[in-house]
């Protein structure tokens, strides 16, 4: 049985005036019946426009390449997998039956296109500004963590080298959980930063995913501070 979309909608700081939009956005196509492939089509635009907005405006001095490499960092599938993770997406996801045996609602690409239709239920249902103020609260905490100069390197490089600026001691990584089947495996991975008291838990479909995805919370929570 499918969680409840109320909490979802409170999560995402939302509420449907036409609840049928968000029940689509949920709906795979292996479902059957009104899908959301179209929004996907649909998030995926507005997503890109929105960060790509928030680029231009943030990195005043950054280059035509350094924008675009940027933007496909935010909007790359395994970003929008995690932050889809982040809001336990996989839990309201109408899914066939051969998807949900296989795991489906932990696949990084069902995860990251139900949640570009999700924005552009968001869109239809509440038009371009609340899309937006969506968005731009979800990925603040990753933009600020960006800089052009950082774009190439991965968040655990990136997390290593502040750190060590910083005269901190480096982090460490511990498995938490390991979840589904052989095939489609999902990782818990904890990054702590002993120095600091601090830690922050990531997920994915590899232990290099996860470990990725907690770097770069750690970061993002570093750099917030």
């Amino acid at each position: 049985m499918k969680a409840d979309t109320n909490k979802l909608c409170r999560d995402l700081g939302y509420t449907f005036n036409q609840q049928t939009l968000i029940e689509q956005a949920l709906t795979h196509r292996s479902a059957g019946g009104k899908n959301n492939e179209r929004l996907e089509y649909l998030g995926d635009s507005i997503l890109g426009f929105v960060i790509a907005d928030a680029l231009f405006s943030h990195f005043s001095e950054a280059s035509e390449g350094q924008l675009s490499r940027l933007r496909s960092a935010l909007v790359k599938r395994d970003t929008l997998a995690q932050i889809a993770r982040e809001f336990a997406l996989g839990e309201y996801l109408k899914l066939g039956q051969g998807e949900l045996r296989s795991g489906g609602q932990s696949r990084d690409s069902i995860l990251a296109d139900s949640f570009e239709a999700v924005l552009a239920a968001i869109y239809l249902d509440g038009g371009y500004d609340a899309t937006r103020s969506v968005i731009l609260r979800i990925f603040s905490p990753r933009l600020i963590a960006l800089s052009p100069e950082n774009q190439q390197k991965d968040p655990k490089t990136q997390l290593q080298e502040f750190l060590q600026a910083k005269k901190i001691s480096l982090p460490s990584y511990i498995i938490l959980d390991v979840s589904g089947d052989p095939h489609a495996q999902h990782f818990r991975v904890e990054c702590a930063v002993e120095d600091l008291k601090k830690k922050s838990v990531g997920e994915g479909n590899s232990r290099r995913k996860a470990e990725q995805d907690a770097a770069f919370k750690m970061l993002s929570d570093l750099n917030h501070e």
